[in-house]
């Protein structure tokens, strides 16, 4: 059972630790090099994060300063923003590339809640998915009469228990998001 327990949790964290990278990604109108996570760069063939590539910095704001550790993959870290839907035009000076974020319009912040609550549900409806294969187990564990019925019953508590904790951490991160794009 203590198996099950753990297999569960370390599951259900995986799913709020990947919902936390999302929203590090939602581009809340501050420089947040989150953005740029996603963005594969096809260096010599190899599709490489900008990360590995050049140092990201926030030099004010709402601007975030790429310096390519090789010049010559200036160019392609421009296009591969530019192809990317992050929805910001870089600049090129020739050695760093600037991107500036925008201010964000009110419905644009809207929006961005609306999307912000999605990504939340999304992960909640994995966390239940992961109740469920657990509690599976642990009725296939009465049928095989390794547990009594009222093991299974404390079972079916304890992870519902764990469950409810880790949907309250889903719900704080996803007001504290909300906050941080309402406030700007």
């Amino acid at each position: 059972m203590k198996e099950v327990y753990s297999n569960t949790r370390e599951k259900m964290s995986k799913t709020v630790s990947v919902l936390n990278k999302d929203y590090a990604a939602v581009r809340a109108g501050r420089a947040n090099p989150g953005v740029l996570d996603k963005i594969l760069v096809d260096y010599y063939g190899v599709p490489t994060p900008i990360n590995q590539m050049a140092a990201i910095s926030v030099s004010e704001a709402r601007i975030l300063v790429i310096q390519p550790w090789d010049k010559s993959t200036l160019n392609p870290i421009y296009k591969a923003i530019q192809a990317s839907d992050i929805g910001i035009n870089p600049q090129n000076d020739g050695s760093v590339i600037r991107l500036t974020f925008p201010q964000l319009t009110e419905d644009r912040r809207k929006e961005l809640v609306k999307d912000i609550k999605k990504m939340a549900e999304d992960s909640k409806v994995a966390i239940r998915s992961i109740r469920r294969d657990a509690i599976d187990k642990i009725k296939k564990m009465q049928k095989a009469s390794e547990i009594t019925e009222d093991d299974l019953k404390n079972g079916e508590d304890e992870l519902q228990k764990i469950t409810d904790e880790f949907i309250k951490d889903i719900d704080s991160a996803a007001s504290a998001k909300e906050k941080e794009v309402m406030s700007i």
